[in-house]
């Protein structure tokens, strides 16, 4: 095994843990860390404290597991709308609340665990150190804000502050604690009790805020406004920006670069195409279970309420193209109609000698959705079956020729072309080593109607398995190509990153990433097919260009599809200036 996938492998247990603990000690069992952060269901907490960032590649598991058990006590002991209503809307006066709301919940120790109470503070001194090791602390903004941070931790916490920065706080402790001392009182008589303690935080923020524009006025001939802002934010090291979080909840996909892909000289390599196979999964399943799962899909589906009719309509005025279909006669203006002339001799008043082109809007488009069927995908993929369901069979309506496809592996770990490398000898950097296995749900010379039960297929569990995501995309637009259609587009459903364990272990993490990003650069320089990224609680956007995070942890609405439909017409259309 590869040293980066024994780093990567270390880091995803570290963070496995972290999870468990957070949920052991809050109860709720939807938390989880993607991408290092806390995540309930799809969607990343909002956990602004900067000792609370972490980087699971580089920090050790003391620190990861101190940020886990902070972020716990976050969860249990402070009311998150509660917190959201009384955020300020300055963003430095916001830093320091944030700041403060972590500390007063990591006061609230549980009884019985000097561990945690171990991790916490710990946690909180490395941070201390790095940022002091930092250099931030040489601007006067940074002191101030850093000076702020170990007095309200000493004062809420009754540990002392850090003794390796005691000397460098003094002058600077010395000239706001008379200014604080009256909110610092407060934040320690009300640190159970949240109301009451943000008023006293609410204050203690604003008189950070009015020293910091205090200070940004008396230097403004030396550093602008906009500079002085953006050095107290940074030098904070919140290492965040707030508007960012808000506007993308969705965590970002992980990637990077491959070192045995950009070495070799013969680019993507697969070892055996032996085992490859293209399977129809709904002559896997027993009819009277494929039955079962149509009837639960159907209920599910109608439970939603959703007007397939009017989401036809909206899909062909996304996807139509207008054609020429003949002519239209008698009009007033265009180009003169040779038989008509006559008229003009018998009636010199007429006007109606000409014809017109006849523009009739034809929906010469195929849509192909290419679903991921890897083990991750098992947790979503009834709202994600009935996303695609409810498409699939609004596309027919509007007279849009559809496919459903799916992509999954016909093994863990390898299977059989993993047993015939190691028969070999193990050769190095072999290249794709598993079983591909892609599915055909529904192929494109069927109607939805006669589809229908296959499509249910989807929630047969045993094919959720691993997934090679270049291939599959390769796959399926050579499909759309053989069709012939005007416009072409494939839209990938999927939850993650590409990842064969046996793949990556023989070659290195990134290799089936970076064979998608060639994959999908190649399509889109060809122009051939339009491949959108679908992502299912992830943005997809490091592998595609054109992509649409949704969070299905609710049912799928008219809301989501009407944004679905404006992202599937945005792309430019064949013919159409």
């Amino acid at each position: 095994m590869s040293a980066d996938r024994q780093a990567a492998r270390r880091a995803q247990q570290r963070e496995a843990l972290c999870a468990a603990a957070v949920r052991a000690l809050t109860g709720d069992a939807a938390l989880h860390y993607r991408d290092g952060r806390l995540c309930r269901d799809l969607r990343p907490l909002r956990l602004h404290a900067p000792h609370l960032r972490t980087d699971r590649e580089t920090d050790d598991f003391a620190a990861l597991r101190g940020a886990a058990d902070g972020a716990a006590l976050r969860v249990i002991h402070s009311d998150a709308q509660l917190h959201g209503r009384l955020c300020p809307a300055d963003r430095l006066e916001r830093t320091v609340f944030e700041l403060l709301e972590q500390l007063r919940c990591e006061t609230q120790l549980p009884p019985g665990m000097p561990g945690l109470a171990q991790n916490v503070r710990e946690r909180f001194e490395q941070w201390s150190r790095a940022f002091y090791r930092s250099g931030l602390v040489e601007d006067h903004l940074g002191i101030l804000l850093y000076t702020v941070a170990q007095i309200a931790w000493s004062r809420l916490t009754g540990w002392p502050v850090l003794e390796e920065t005691e000397d460098l706080i003094e002058a600077t402790r010395a000239a706001i604690v008379p200014a604080l001392g009256v909110s610092l009182a407060g934040l320690r008589r009300h640190r159970a009790e949240q109301g009451a303690f943000a008023v006293h935080a609410l204050e203690m923020a604003r008189l950070i805020g009015e020293m910091i524009r205090t200070a940004r006025a008396e230097r403004a001939e030396d550093d602008p406004p906009e500079t002085e802002d953006d050095k107290a934010r940074t030098a904070f090291s919140l290492w965040f920006d707030f508007d960012d979080d808000e506007q993308r909840d969705m965590a970002v996909a992980l990637t990077g670069d491959s070192r045995v892909l950009e070495a070799s000289d013969q680019g993507y390599r697969v070892f055996t195409t032996r085992y490859d196979v293209e399977v129809c999964p709904g002559a896997m399943v027993r009819k009277a279970l494929l039955a079962e799962f149509r009837q639960r899909l159907d209920e599910r589906i109608a439970g939603l309420g959703i007007n397939v009719t009017r989401l036809a309509h909206a899909l062909k005025a996304a996807l139509a193209i207008a054609q020429c279909d003949g002519w239209s006669f008698g009009e007033e203006h265009g180009r003169i109609d040779g038989r008509r002339l006559a008229q003009l001799v018998s009636s010199p008043a007429e006007r109606r000698l000409f014809r017109l082109e006849r523009y009739t809007p034809l929906a010469d488009c195929a849509v192909s959705f290419l679903i991921d069927c890897s083990g991750s995908m098992k947790a979503h993929i009834e709202p994600v079956a009935m996303m695609v369901d409810i498409l699939t069979r609004a596309l027919d309506e509007a007279g849009v020729t559809t496919e459903v496809l799916g992509f999954t592996t016909g093994a863990w770990n390898g299977g059989r072309a993993r047993l015939d490398w190691l028969a070999q000898g193990r050769p190095r950097h072999p290249g794709r080593l598993n079983e591909t296995c892609h599915m055909v749900f529904k192929d494109a010379t069927k109607r939805w109607r006669r589809a229908r039960s296959d499509i249910a297929a989807l929630l047969k569990a045993d094919l959720f398995r691993e997934g090679v995501d270049g291939e599959a995309v390769d796959w399926a637009c050579s499909r759309l190509v053989a069709g012939g259609k005007a416009r072409r587009i494939l839209i990938v459903v999927s939850d993650g990153s590409p990842m064969d364990s046996a793949t990556a272990q023989a070659n290195d993490a990134y290799y089936l990433d970076n064979h998608l990003k060639e994959v999908v650069a190649r399509h889109e320089a060809l122009r051939d097919v339009e491949v959108l990224g679908l992502g299912v609680g992830l943005d997809l956007s490091p592998y595609y260009r054109r992509c649409l995070a949704v969070d299905l942890s609710a049912p799928p609405d008219m809301k989501l599809f009407a944004e679905i439909v404006g992202w599937i017409g945005g792309g430019r259309r064949p013919g159409v200036r």
